[in-house]
């Protein structure tokens, strides 16, 4: 009889620290899930992430900065040109670095070996699909664990070997009062998959401002809950750190506070005339504000910059100092 059985000793296995793409939110190599209800701002979110990524730009509260790097994006609810173009480009992504692999002729699935030729033809160091359950693939039932378990194995090896990140994006099922772990659609088999899973919903007291919460982390400790807010005039705005928690965001309760939104009330009680931007820097630093959440702040009230005589003055644009005037 052929003995096929192979053992792996632990003592020949050479530790590896784990590689982030955002920490602690979004690990290389490996599965991140996002979820929420319908409208909640889930396909808005990650299209910001996308956005900084193809810039080279920082993630909220992360002070590490990359090379503008290539995201293979697949969706299966929204059209490329009418919606997912027009935002990104609202977003400010580099589109040339945002690659959609062709299914015209053949849907892709999680399994498919498109994913991983994609991945070393383009050096994407993401993939996005929205939403999970449109690249199961034919008859695989996304409640039953049987069926769902082999097919994010293969996506979740596909990462591995890459080292590429992977985001999926799905809904939250409609029962209410459950944990959290299984308000998400379909088998607890997608959650046990992923090594971190974000809820992203909005407050009842604010409807404009949505919430990210940390709802596992299997590979550090759970992060801080991250504010954003859909502005009608402004549009997208990171707001920062918040102390909400996933039953918050579940529930809509809470009250919005983070450091961003402390500055920019300051501001607006500040520049109610042209101030001297040392003088701005200054006050930051009293609040414990650091310079990067000033010119967040600074960026969410478009406060104007202006040179006079070798220095720097900031001030609210016209409409708003009328406002605060009011």
């Amino acid at each position: 009889m052929r003995d096929d059985l192979k053992l792996i000793s632990m003592e020949d296995v050479q530790a590896e620290e784990v590689q982030w793409l955002w920490y602690p939110y979004i690990p290389l190599g490996k599965l991140t899930i996002v979820q929420g209800d319908p409208g909640e701002g889930k396909t808005t979110f990650v299209l910001a992430v996308v956005a900084a990524l193809t810039r080279g730009e920082a993630l909220p509260e992360s002070e590490q900065a990359r090379a503008p790097m290539s995201v293979i994006y697949q969706t299966a609810e929204d059209g490329l040109a009418d919606t997912i173009k027009p935002r990104l480009e609202a977003s400010g992504a580099d589109c040339a670095r945002v690659l959609v692999i062709d299914e015209s002729k053949r849907e892709l699935t999680l399994c498919d070996d498109r994913l991983e030729r994609a991945v070393h033809r383009t050096g994407a160091r993401l993939i996005v699909l929205d939403p999970i359950q449109a690249y199961l693939g034919d008859g695989v039932d996304m409640h039953r664990a049987n069926e769902v378990r082999p097919v994010l194995k293969c996506v979740a090896a596909m990462a591995e070997r890459t080292g590429c990140a992977v985001i999926l994006i799905g809904h939250m099922n409609k029962a209410q009062g459950l944990k959290s772990g299984y308000r998400g659609l379909g088998s607890i088999d997608f959650r046990a998959a992923a090594r971190s899973v974000l809820v992203v919903g909005r407050l009842k007291e604010d409807p404009t401002v949505r919430i990210v919460a940390q709802d596992k982390n299997s590979l550090a400790p759970e992060g801080k809950s991250i504010a954003f807010q859909l502005d009608g005039e402004r549009g997208f705005q990171w707001k920062g750190l918040c102390e909400l928690t996933v039953d918050d965001v579940l529930g809509g309760g809470g009250k919005l506070q983070t450091k961003a939104t402390q500055m920019e009330e300051e501001l607006r009680q500040m520049l109610t005339e042209t101030v001297p931007a040392e003088t701005v820097l200054r006050r930051a630093k009293e609040l414990g504000v650091s310079e990067r959440t000033l010119m967040t702040a600074k960026k969410n009230l478009g406060v104007l910059s202006e040179r006079r005589g070798g220095q720097w003055y900031w001030k609210l644009p016209a409409q708003d100092c009328k406002a605060v005037e009011d």
